[in-house]
């Protein structure tokens, strides 16, 4: 019987075929969603039993055996389709629909497609080989492809006239009816007899994910801007043949993929039959759309990471856009996709025929992460040169990621991109107080120019700035994440002079510390939360914080994150010192001798130190 489009798919996105493989065959698991064992169908000792859970398929390497759930109860079990259906939409909990009279009436005329749309393919391949097809053939070799690649993708041709394919398709006992419906033939708007919806094109034959003839995409190959018509069209949708579902070499890529071969999306039909003659058999395309969602999922389904390939001109770069839109909703973990450009005015078809199938090997490695995409095109709309704009690429840049329904992903994109964008500002910081070649300024109350600080005391306010912050974060980042050693250092952290938003992180963790709760780092991040907080703490527990100290880290215990902040302490008492001896000896000290001078320092260390040393000890009379 006939199932119901999406009935099989949820019951697959139900059952664990993990699960049901392992009721009769120990499995144990490579990697994620890779596990192994001892075939079920074949004796041996080493195990050659592949089941990719993440993929929905095994592989008996043994025996050449390879299925999907339903197919591995029917080997095993003895079942029949319907049989191993029933039993898993059981095990599902859902229950098998029936079958109406009209549904198995759709059923039986769509396996008549198949054959129709298979005699169809037939029909165009031989036409290729015969006189009126010589024209056709004649491209197809000048474009490179051998007799053997031709003949793999069963390319053909269809002639300008349609009635050789019409008495080929009555021989067969194909009735015009289907043929229409198989999107071959066209019905006239005025009256007229059908005609053939392809003529005088090259053919390629468009296969399901089974490797079954469902469409077709055919080549003009007269002018086809002056006869007013595209240059290349594809089979109208069909019951068979939806081309927003459908990509172009599905079959063949994923049995390539499977055996290690990368996954690449091209943009035609002559991208991936270049691709894989020259030993990149993994290539598919959509069929002249951008990519759709459902697209998307059935690339991961054989590649977590497919590289997509687009033009190197301003049209690529805005397919490239809308694919990244449609696949960020959907990213995974682990699952996501990498996006290469080909120079202007190539593509993977040109850069094979001029360079060989190796040249294609640079532009993988040199693909970008979907992420690294999206950053570069939010930064190429405008320079954030003024608190606005930074406010308008951080608020579009997170509005990307608050897209992505699976929430692992969204805290690491929004946390990637919080880095990316502080790290762009501080080098455009250096670069902007590295200007001034000349040591002067254009300003002041006449607009005159006037002497600047020298660069490098520009520079070295700056960097001091900087570091004072990132030492302020430090601090922070060891208490919230060892909130045990809060109340050690309770008093002590007045010391240091935080920035006014950190120092609303620092009155908050005393707060939280004198109302006597029990301490965590989930209470406090909570809390933090919360009140609204989350980017001023994201950029405490950053990583660029934890490059610097590591001892401020979650997996550092609470005493290297004490000892850190000890050392911290005394760093910030030394600047203490020092800042307390410029206010008293300015005035002076120009007169002094360095004798006179390194004294009064040694003095004023030494008070200091004792009076330390006495409040320590609880002196009163301190």
């Amino acid at each position: 019987m006939a199932f119901p489009p999406g009935f099989l798919d949820e019951i697959k996105a139900r059952v664990s075929l993990v699960d049901v493989v392992g009721r009769s065959v120990q499995l144990r698991q490579k990697s994620r969603g890779d596990f192994w064992g001892l075939s079920p169908f074949n004796t041996e000792k080493t195990p050659s039993f592949h089941v990719r859970e993440d993929q929905g398929f095994y592989h008996c390497f043994a025996s050449g055996e390879h299925g999907d759930l339903f197919t591995f109860l029917m080997k095993t079990e003895g079942l029949s389709f319907p049989e191993a259906v029933e039993q898993m939409a059981e095990l599902a909990g859902l229950e098998v629909p029936k079958a109406t009279p009209e549904q198995a009436a759709r059923e039986k005329k769509r396996h008549s497609l198949y054959e129709v749309t298979e005699a169809a393919c037939r029909y165009y391949q031989k036409a290729l080989r015969r006189p009126e097809g010589r024209e056709a053939l004649d491209y197809l070799k000048s474009r490179g492809l051998s007799d053997e690649t031709i003949a793999e993708f069963r390319l053909g041709y269809s002639p300008n006239e349609g009635s050789g394919l019409w008495q080929a398709m009555k021989d067969e006992g194909i009735d015009m009816d289907l043929l229409v419906e198989a999107g071959i033939y066209r019905r006239s708007k005025d009256g007229r007899p059908p005609y053939a919806f392809f003529r005088d094109r090259v053919m390629f034959p468009i296969a399901d994910k089974r490797g079954r003839v469902i469409a077709f995409g055919g080549r003009f190959m007269g002018d086809a801007k002056a006869a007013g018509i595209g240059k290349y069209i594809n089979s109208p949708d069909t019951p068979l043949f939806d081309k927003g579902r459908t990509l172009y070499n599905h079959a063949q890529a994923r049995k390539a993929v499977y055996d290690g071969q990368p996954l690449i999306v091209a943009e035609g039909y002559m991208d991936v039959i270049a691709l894989s003659q020259a030993g990149w058999a993994g290539g598919v395309a959509p069929l002249g759309t951008a990519m759709t969602e459902v697209q998307i999922a059935e690339l991961w389904k054989m590649d977590s990471l497919p590289y997509v390939c687009f033009d190197g001109d301003a049209a690529g770069r805005m397919a490239a856009s809308r694919a990244s839109d449609r696949a960020l909703p959907q990213l995974q973990p682990g699952k996501s996709l990498r996006l290469l450009f080909m120079p202007e005015g190539e593509d993977p078809d040109s850069l094979i025929q001029a360079k060989g199938p190796s040249a294609i090997q640079p532009f993988l490695d040199a693909a970008q992460p979907l992420d690294q995409f999206l950053w570069q095109r939010e930064l190429a709309v405008a320079e954030p040169t003024t608190p606005e704009m930074r406010a308008d690429l951080e608020r579009r840049l997170f509005s990307l990621a608050d897209g992505i329904e699976d929430e692992t992903v969204k805290k690491h994109y929004r946390r990637g991109f919080s880095d990316k964008l502080w790290n762009h500002l501080r080098a455009m910081n250096r670069a902007a107080n590295g200007k001034g070649r000349f040591g002067r300024t254009y300003g002041g109350a006449k607009g005159k120019w006037q002497e600047a600080e020298p660069r490098g005391e520009v520079l070295k306010g700056q960097v001091v700035k900087e570091l004072s912050r990132r030492t302020q974060q430090i601090v922070l980042a060891a208490l919230i994440n060892h909130p045990g050693v809060i109340d050690q250092f309770f008093e002590t952290l007045d010391r240091i002079h935080f920035d006014a938003d950190l120092d609303k992180i620092c009155r908050e963790l005393q707060k939280i510390s004198s109302s006597g709760e029990t301490l965590d780092v989930e209470v406090v991040t909570t809390h933090f939360s919360s009140r609204g907080d989350d980017a001023l703490l994201r950029s405490v527990l950053s990583r660029q914080v934890y490059d610097l100290a590591r001892q401020a880290g979650p997996q550092s215990t609470d005493a290297e994150a004490s000892d850190l902040l000890e050392h911290l302490l005394m760093l910030q008492t030394q600047d203490h010192i020092a800042d307390e001896l410029r206010r008293r000896d300015m005035s002076g000290a120009e007169r002094l001798t360095p004798e006179e001078r390194e004294a009064r320092v040694l003095a004023f260390r030494r008070n200091f130190d004792e009076g330390e040393h006495r409040l320590s000890e609880g002196d009163d009379e301190f």
